[in-house]
């Protein structure tokens, strides 16, 4: 072989290595960060296993870019009791939903889009809507004020499929994805849905329409399939090598089962949005790892860019993780006071009143199967839980305060 094509060979051998053996984990101490309590996340998870509430879980931690802890613990599924690996795939469920408003946000800043824009500019189908209004225990179908925005469709302030009024006047059936349904073909067929409210009125939370609707805005103004722009635009330059919306036939061992207890014993169960290819829902239809979904918020972090790619302004970033909607997402889905909400993630703006060890300004994101990641700017913190069971708001929570509080020091040096 010739000299530079082993050299090469050689360096291309060590780099398909190191991502084989997963990212480098440093010692925690180089970023302010105890060992000692650190090993709290490792108990946290291991005392749910041992409890038989959870299966199994990948979690991962870094500060500053820097990986502090990345470890699997327990089984993939309980019947083979295979073990949990670090490389395992995780049905993403709404975790997906930051990754849209990322693509949204992409084409805000190319001039391809305005978060004022009207819904109709890309679906004309969302021209006049109609709103469904209760009087006196009838629901009447009037006109809207006015039509919904991205920012609406963003926020989740748009009354699109929020399981409102407007939502139970339409047949149920036509609310959901079906067999050899594109983006466009749904978005089309829900765009003439009686809203909720009023647009922009309250906060309520649309599990598929109002993001889905987004994906298909990413497609409608960026001439690409969704699954194709996300590739391009944000996977392949963010190193994200294992994350897809249906699992490759050849990476599917690595899949971790959804479990759920039933009669006092965790057991195996079936999981389904109903999604069938060619349907790329962005909403709740990507599959992925901690590892990728980590280097995800790290390029949030970081202000956009990750290991010289970058792919968002800061600003950009900013203003996904501001809270948009002053106090009216306080209370909803089970959320303490004093949370606010972004570009599809919460954000925590009072600590105190959140009740939560994360600082003012940290935000992220959870799934229906138990996934979770979010970001501390304030402290450089990128935390990944990845689980596939319900019920998990309260381990998560653990999750966090042990995360947070192995922090020694404030003021380390970036």
């Amino acid at each position: 072989m010739h000299r530079f094509a082993f050299l090469a060979f050689l360096a291309f051998s060590g780099v398909a290595a190191a991502q084989q053996a997963g990212p480098v984990v440093v010692d925690p101490s180089e970023v302010g960060v105890s060992a000692e309590r650190l090993a709290k996340v490792s108990e946290v998870v291991r005392k749910r296993i041992e409890a038989g509430e959870l299966a199994g879980a990948v979690t991962m931690v870094s500060r500053y870019g820097k990986v502090v802890h990345h470890e699997a613990q327990g089984t993939l599924d309980v019947d083979s009791m295979r073990p949990m690996t670090p490389d395992a795939l995780f049905h993403m469920a709404s975790t997906t939903k930051p990754v849209t408003a990322a693509a949204i946000v992409m084409l805000v800043e190319e001039g391809k889009v305005r978060l004022t824009d009207p819904a109709s500019k890309f679906i004309p189908e969302f021209k006049n809507p109609k709103v469904a209004v209760e009087r006196d225990g009838k629901v009447e179908i009037v006109p809207a004020s006015r039509e919904i925005q991205v920012l609406d469709l963003l926020t989740h302030t748009s009354g699109l499929l929020s399981g409102g009024p407007g939502q139970k006047a339409f047949p149920g059936d036509s609310t959901f994805s079906r067999r050899g349904d594109t983006l466009e073909t749904y978005v089309r067929r829900i765009a003439v849905t009686p809203l909720d409210f009023e647009p922009g009125s309250k906060w309520s939370y649309s599990p598929f329409g109002g993001i889905d609707t987004l994906a298909r805005i990413v497609e409608v103004a960026s001439g690409r399939p969704f699954e194709e722009f996300l590739r391009e635009r944000l996977f392949e330059p963010l190193g994200m090598r294992d994350t897809f919306f249906y699992t490759p036939t050849d990476r599917e061992s690595r899949l971790a089962a959804f479990h759920a207890r039933k009669d006092g014993t965790l057991k195996k169960g079936d999981y389904s949005f109903g999604f069938v290819e060619p349907y790329t829902s962005g909403a709740a239809g990507l599959v992925s790892t901690a590892a990728d979904f980590h280097r995800f918020g790290v390029m949030l972090a970081q202000g956009g860019e990750l290991d010289g790619r970058r792919v968002l302004s800061p600003r950009g970033i900013e203003l996904l993780s501001s809270n948009h909607v002053g106090s009216m997402f306080q209370g909803s889905l089970g959320r303490p006071e004093g949370m606010g909400f972004g570009f599809a993630v919460e954000v925590v703006v009072d600590p105190v009143r959140s009740a939560t060890f994360r600082s003012a300004g940290s935000y992220g994101w959870d799934g229906a199967f138990g996934t979770q990641f979010w970001v501390d700017p304030k402290e450089g913190i990128v935390a990944v839980f990845m689980v596939q069971a319900s019920g998990v708001r309260q381990i998560q929570n653990d999750f966090a305060t042990a995360v947070m509080q192995a922090i020694e020091r404030l003021d380390h040096p970036r």
